[in-house]
Order: C-alpha cells, then sequence, then structure tokens
C-alpha cells in the first residue's frame, strides 16, 4: 500500500509547531541552535501563518496533533518531519537511519509523546525572544 501524496505548501523550509507546547518551543530551539545555516523557519500554529499553513495541510488548529515542515515543495508530518528536519541539520544525519523503521511504529510513538506532551512538558505561550529566532518568524498568512 503506498502512502498518499504530501500535500504542497508554497513555502518551503518552514515549522509548523504548537507556540504554547514547551517541548515543541524547545524542539523549536534545539532546531535554530543546530541550524548554521538558517535554512529553517517557523510558525507558531496559533498565528494566523500558522493557522492557514495547518489548515492547508489538514491539521486541526484548535487540537493539533502534529509538527509539520515543508521541504522541497512538499509537507511531511509526525516522525516524518522530525526526521527530516533533524536529518538536514549539521551533525544530525545520522538519524535518517530511523526511516528504515516503519513509519507505523515511528508514529506510534511519536503519536503518544504528542498526546502526553501537555502532562509532561507543561504548557505555556512560547518566548520567541532571541533576534537570530524572530527574524525567522512567520506570523502572516502567505499571498498566494
Amino acid at each position: 500500500m503506498s502512502a498518499a501524496p504530501a500535500p504542497e505548501w508554497p513555502d518551503d523550509d518552514v515549522i509548523l509547531f504548537d507556540g504554547v507546547c514547551v517541548f515543541c518551543s524547545g524542539w523549536t530551539r534545539f532546531v535554530v541552535d543546530h541550524d548554521t545555516a538558517a535554512r529553517f523557519r517557523f510558525t507558531a500554529i496559533q498565528s494566523p501563518y500558522g493557522r492557514a499553513m495547518a489548515l492547508a495541510l489538514g491539521i486541526d488548529p484548535d487540537d493539533p496533533d502534529t509538527n509539520a515542515v515543508t521541504m522541497n515543495g512538499r509537507a511531511l508530518r509526525r516522525s516524518d518531519a522530525a526526521l527530516a528536519v533533524l536529518g538536514a541539520l549539521p551533525g544530525w544525519r545520522w538519524v535518517t537511519v530511523l526511516r528504515f523503521v516503519p513509519r507505523p511504529v515511528r508514529d506510534a510513538v511519536y503519536k503518544l509523546v504528542a498526546r502526553n506532551r501537555y502532562r509532561i512538558f507543561g504548557r505555556r505561550a512560547c518566548e520567541l525572544n532571541p533576534p537570530e529566532l524572530m527574524r525567522r518568524v512567520l506570523v502572516d498568512p502567505p499571498s498566494r
């Protein structure tokens, strides 16, 4: 059985994350700290841009169950998104071997963490203060 084609989004290298999730905000900071080429940009699902992106990708912006990333004209979700982003960071390419783990197994672990992220890590408004991060945050929806 082949996977459905990945949805498209007009901007590449955009990471959609839950801006009130401490774990998700930490993921964003991790990417910023390791993305020496400043390839990735970010949008919180609570922003107008993030909400538009989530809806276009079939993610409920009021109850997000996944992060997403757009790369090479395609949108990736769940474990595929995380592995693609990590694999693009210097020193983290080795994680691409985890793609050999069947997606249902990877996504089951991903969903377990996603379902429990607020209880385990907490919930608060994301603080995207460092100037190097603020320049990479997208808030307004793209014009089509």
